[in-house]
């Protein structure tokens, strides 16, 4: 197959500078390092933030976590998940989010709770072990200047009050909802009409208090909508809806507190560890790479978090970049690649983001009669809801089938999960008379796996495929249903990421 020639050099110091250092970016940089990249971390605050915020990771999350080498470190910490149920202000079900206990097609639980500030000191502690990287905490990006073939970042030392400037090959803003990067882009938030005030309490137990229960339940009650998340240890968290002319500060006083949780627990119970209140956003980013920049995370999009699913978006979008930006750098693909990043992901959070918005108008109906109303519909037969499996939009796939979609895991036969044998490459998963014919027509740099019995073959079965193939980040780039399919699939797949260099891409 043809090979295009590699990129010429940039002239930068590093192949990627990520602006702000949260959970996103430290996933982005794990995943950015490990296939041999040069990243740069800026970040204003001094240290990780010692709060809770997000909670929630779903399987796909902890395959990535699994891609980084860091996931059974962090099982060992977490929470699985048991589900969610929404009731009305009587307490009778409205709607079931049930989570099966066992191991799910991912090869991991559906569903975990976990406590942020572990989940970012365990992701920066794997990275120490990358002499590719480098974080400067205590220093702030205030200026972005895009050349042909680099960035000037330009900082500040913000112990010292000195300037600098270094250049980038590429820029990623992880930078959360005031994003820097983003307004550099010029780029403007769609508004999906949905901003609502909510009070956030984080609490820790002093004793235990099973009859609290595990499920995450939504008290779907006109008088003043309510979640409760069982957390990691002791730890719980209420979010409770502010009412029209209630005071966000005055609200967060612990005064003011006890008395909204006194129904669930009192100062006997528990102490206070975080009360904070949010206006829950839904936006996305119109545009998210213009040049040499591009964002990830909140600076891209901003969901309520009704399906828990904030963070595990900017999860799958440090998944998707990281290995479009390595192969970019590597000189295997154009830079036209990297605007497939935004094709795929940003239908994809969109479908996420309706569906918790769907959830958002069940749970915060704050008047009375309509609430009456919603409680006739759904009482009749609760819904047992189930989480959107979207389609990736647009780019590095076929577009049918199964393709676009995320992948299975099975365990392979010595016990081991299909991502632990893949590393971060693209993968072939054939019938055993494909291999010989798959190892001489794919890259060198793709791994074939000959799927003779067990679970990788009922996979297959199920696809009605005699191969799949299989992105870095898991996703399915397309199927091959016989034989003779196998050359197209490649030929295909290979044309998306090498076509628009061969075209005249520049780096």
């Amino acid at each position: 197959m043809h090979r295009p020639p590699p990129h010429s050099p940039c002239a930068a110091d590093v192949d990627v500078a990520l602006v702000g250092f949260g959970p996103v970016g430290a996933v982005l940089a794990n995943l950015l390092v490990q296939q041999g990249l040069r990243v740069i971390a800026f970040e204003r605050e001094a240290e990780v933030y010692r709060l809770p915020r997000a909670i929630a990771l779903d399987a796909e999350c902890m395959r990535v976590m699994q891609s980084i080498g860091v996931a059974d470190a962090l099982a060992d910490e977490m929470l699985v998940g048991s589900g969610m149920r929404f009731v009305n202000a009587e307490g009778r079900l409205l709607i079931d989010w049930n989570r099966p206990p066992g191991i799910g097609a991912q090869g991991w639980h559906p569903s975990y709770r976990y406590h942020q500030p572990s989940l970012e000191t365990t992701l920066r502690a794997h990275l120490s072990r990358h002499a590719g990287f480098s974080l400067r905490t205590r220093h702030e990006v205030f200026a972005l200047d895009a050349q042909a073939d680099h960035v000037r970042v330009r900082f500040e030392d913000l112990n010292a009050g000195r300037l600098h400037d270094l250049r980038a090959a590429w820029v990623v803003g992880c930078d959360g909802a005031r994003s820097t990067v983003r307004r550099f882009m010029g780029t403007e938030l769609d508004d999906l009409q949905s901003h609502e005030r909510w009070l956030v309490i984080d609490v820790i137990l002093k004793r235990d208090r099973p009859d609290l229960g595990d499920q995450s339940i939504q008290f779907c009650d006109p008088a003043r909508p309510a979640t409760y998340v069982r957390g990691v240890g002791a730890r719980r968290r209420w979010e409770l809806m502010l009412l029209p002319g209630e005071d966000a500060g005055d609200m967060t006083q612990p005064e003011r507190i006890w008395p909204l949780l006194s129904k669930w627990i009192t100062p006997d119970d528990a102490v206070l560890e975080r009360p904070a209140s949010y206006t829950f956003h839904s936006v996305v980013a119109q545009r998210w790479r213009r040049d040499r920049l591009l964002i990830a995370g909140d600076a891209a999009h901003q969901t309520p978090p009704f399906m828990g699913q904030g963070l595990c978006a900017g999860i799958r979008d440090a998944s998707n970049l990281a290995w479009k930006l390595a192969a970019v750098a590597r000189g295997e693909a154009s830079p036209d690649l990297l605007d497939t990043y935004e094709s795929e992901r940003s239908p994809h959070v969109r479908a996420f983001i309706e569906a918790t918005l769907e959830l958002g108008r069940v749970i915060q109906e704050t008047d009375p009669q309509a609430a009456r109303e919603r409680d006739a519909r759904w009482l009749q037969q609760p819904m047992a809801f189930r989480a959107p499996q979207p389609r990736l939009g647009p780019g590095v796939h076929d577009g049918t089938g199964r393709s676009g979609t995320l992948s299975e895991q099975p365990f392979m036969e010595d016990g081991t999960r299909l991502d632990d044998q893949i590393g971060h490459r693209s993968a072939l998963l054939v019938r055993p008379a494909l291999a010989q014919q798959a190892r001489a027509l794919a890259p060198a740099s793709m791994c074939v796996v000959a799927a003779g019995s067990g679970a990788c073959a009922q996979w297959l079965d199920r696809a009605g495929a005699a191969a799949l193939l299989l992105r870095p980040d898991r996703y399915i780039a397309g199927l091959a249903e016989h034989d003779t399919g196998l050359a197209p699939l490649l030929e295909r797949h290979l044309g998306r990421i090498r076509g628009p260099l061969i075209e005249g891409g520049h780096h």
